[in-house]
């Protein structure tokens, strides 16, 4: 460890004192991106040999998911079909592994940085004010506040909703739990303070804020995805996470724990959103030619929403301002070349008529 630490010194003065900083450092997020997907390759082949080929689940933008015991049980909360999922393949008294298992889910607080969503280790933290408050109704039709009351709707569930399948050479036993109808409003609420001081700061609207975030992760703050996106408004930190950092006046890149706080994360996705609008697709005049404009590039870059009406970056802008904004939508919606970009304009533009007055 002290080796590699001194290897990693070294490196960082090399890159501070060359010219040739900017290779230096693209071969460094090269790196960076090659040693998370060993990580993901290592923790999917773990999952694999314990639970089989066909479970192999991993967290996701809007999926949490946290393995604990060794890997025998672990935790699915789908934001987006609203529900959660607590399964153990354990063989020695699996009740009690799941009982464990609910408490620990509906009792964790919201501080994404502190749980390790890519091993076993139980570092699940009980907090007085649990992420899922409000998102979660007991068999009794209350809130779930205290580790008492959570323990008494484990027992509950134990008793009355437990199943189980068989997968392989594995018995997989599991409760099912069903959000509230709402629960995408709750916790779109949760973080409507930091998204109207985030809005304010930059000049972004606050309904764009929203939408990103919902059609990003569905305003799940555990967010991460293959590509290392993380938090909130799945923020890449080589990518945007540095561009705002250069914008702030800041060396390097956001840290994975500074993106992972959510005023941190929106703070940034807010502001690269704000780069997007003024800097690099700045010469768009029409306001919503230009919301499409800057809604497409979040997800795809800049360069290739303009590369989507002229290689040169002054004639697309120009050909942009020409045109109505029926035009540019349909342009962006159809002929960009990434389909995940085409789709994902689509989607925020439906999400942001819902935030509108928020």
């Amino acid at each position: 460890m002290k080796k590699t630490l001194a290897l990693l010194v070294i490196a960082l003065l090399l890159i501070a004192c060359s010219g040739k900083k900017s290779d230096q450092i693209n071969q460094a997020w090269i790196k960076d991106t090659n040693g998370f997907d060993i990580l993901i390759g290592q923790f999917a082949h773990n999952i694999e040999n314990i639970w089989g080929m066909n479970e192999v689940l991993i967290a996701g933008p809007k999926d949490y998911v946290k393995y604990t015991e060794q890997y025998q049980t672990r935790s699915h909360i789908n934001f987006n079909s609203g529900t959660i999922t607590i399964e153990t393949i354990a063989t020695n008294d699996p009740a009690a592994y799941l009982r464990q298992a609910i408490i620990s889910t509906l009792m964790m607080g919201d501080d994404p940085g502190s749980i390790d969503l890519y091993s076993d280790v139980n570092d699940i933290q009980m907090s007085q004010e649990p992420f899922l408050y409000g998102q979660v109704l007991d068999n009794k039709g209350s809130p779930i506040r205290w580790e008492w009351r959570a323990a008494h709707f484990a027992d509950d569930l134990l008793q009355t909703k437990l199943q189980k399948r068989t997968s392989g050479l594995h018995v997989i036993y599991a409760i099912t739990i069903q959000l509230v109808s709402n629960h995408l409003d709750k916790r779109a609420h949760k973080y409507l303070p930091m998204v109207r001081k985030a809005s304010e700061k930059y000049g972004v609207e606050s309904s764009l804020i929203l939408a990103i975030m919902q059609i990003e992760s569905s305003f799940n703050p555990y967010a991460v995805s293959g590509s290392d996106a993380l938090g909130l408004m799945q923020v890449v930190q080589h990518t945007a996470g540095k561009d705002v950092f250069q914008m702030q006046g800041k060396w390097g890149k956001p840290s994975r724990s500074y993106l992972f706080d959510p005023e941190n994360n929106i703070d940034t996705g807010t502001a690269y959103l704000a780069l997007l609008q003024n800097n690099y697709l700045g010469g768009i005049q029409n306001p919503a030619s230009h919301r499409y404009a800057v809604i497409t590039a979040y997800n795809g870059g800049a360069g290739s929403v303009l590369r989507v009406f002229s290689s040169t970056r002054s004639r697309a802008v120009s050909i942009i301002n020409g045109m109505q904004p029926a035009e540019v939508y349909q342009m962006l919606a159809t002929q960009h070349p990434a389909a995940e970009s085409r789709r994902y304009l689509v989607k925020v533009k439906k999400a942001q008529k819902s935030y509108w007055h928020r």
